[in-house]
């Protein structure tokens, strides 16, 4: 009990809580009177320029910093090439010196594909989810991690020449839709893979028309007018099926490209506004909407997947 009052909240001591609370004030206090909102009510009182962070200017074409033999190389895909290195260098670090008891970056690292192997796992089954645990796993770190690198303080103030040198990969729309196509023919693959030509006929369902024709064909003429509208029914369907295939690109697309284009300007406008103060809870917030941003990207290709696969899918359709 004594060490517990001696601890006092969150593991800290009273002493240390409230000196903590006075710099966070302090903090708020100095980006209030720095930013564009406190000197519109307050005025200006004379605090560094350098306190100040200047107007927000976003642009959805990403700029080309620089070329690489002619190849134009964005600061969207050098963010997204870093990203890549991040996440290949640390998984050699941790598998080269993998041990029975486990550090802490060991530990978190084996909790996370944990996580995401029983989330694959409860979803498409043991067979299943083992198959498609890299996928699924690879875009759920990709995506993830893709929008934590742009929130690192100052990521975006590299300047080369004119342009910023970085920027979110998951704020240029050809990274989610280079995302949403890789999760499309992942999805495709495996239904032909496990299926064979039946994962077609949920697409091109003519086999209802045929035996219609067949029936007319042998004087059963009611049969096969009612067998007719059905195969045009079947049909129907199956193009239904095949453009809900491709608007499933689009809108996996326009849901992470939006929501992370909208965080990325929240984020500057916040710290513009009240410079050091808001944009710490706005970067909780972007964190917390990454990582949903994350689970749903790879969630619904892990579904999507799941469907696909089933053969009770492709004898319904």
């Amino acid at each position: 009990m004594a060490e517990q009052k001696r601890r006092g909240c969150l593991g800290c001591s009273f002493p240390v809580l409230v000196a903590v609370f006075i710099v966070a004030l302090a903090v708020f206090a100095v980006g209030f009177l720095a930013g564009p909102l406190g000197k519109s009510i307050v005025g200006d009182v004379g605090l560094p320029s350098w306190l100040s962070v200047p107007a927000p200017e976003p642009h959805l074409p990403a700029p080309v910093p620089f070329h690489i033999y002619r190849l134009p190389v964005t600061n969207t895909i050098l963010a997204g090439w870093i990203t890549v290195i991040f996440l290949i260098l640390i998984s050699w670090l941790i598998s080269r010196r993998l041990k029975l008891v486990p550090g802490r970056l060991q530990a978190a690292f084996e909790f996370i594909l944990g996580w995401i192997y029983d989330f694959c796992r409860n979803v498409a089954g043991e067979e299943y989810g083992r198959k498609f645990f890299p996928v699924v796993c690879t875009i759920f770190l990709f995506v993830a991690f893709n929008a934590w690198l742009s929130l690192i303080p100052g990521f975006g103030a590299i300047m080369l020449g004119h342009h910023e040198l970085l920027r979110g990969a998951n704020t240029d729309i050809n990274t989610p839709l280079a995302i949403a196509l890789v999760s499309f023919v992942f999805v495709e693959y495996y239904g032909l893979k496990t299926l064979g030509i039946k994962y077609l006929r949920k697409f091109i369902n003519v086999s209802g028309f045929f035996r219609a024709v067949g029936d007319v064909v042998r004087g059963n003429i009611k049969k096969g007018l009612l067998g007719l509208f059905s195969g045009f029914v079947d049909f129907f369907v199956g193009l239904l099926e095949t453009l809900s295939e491709f608007i499933r690109i689009v809108s996996f697309t326009f849901r992470l490209f939006g929501n992370m284009t909208a965080g990325e300007i929240l984020v500057m406008v916040a710290a513009f506004l009240i410079p050091m103060a808001i944009g710490w809870a706005v970067y909780g917030l972007e964190l917390f909407i990454g990582f949903i941003q994350a689970l749903v990207f790879s969630g619904l290709t892990l579904a999507f997947a799941s469907m696909a696969v089933s053969s009770q899918h492709g004898e319904e359709h």
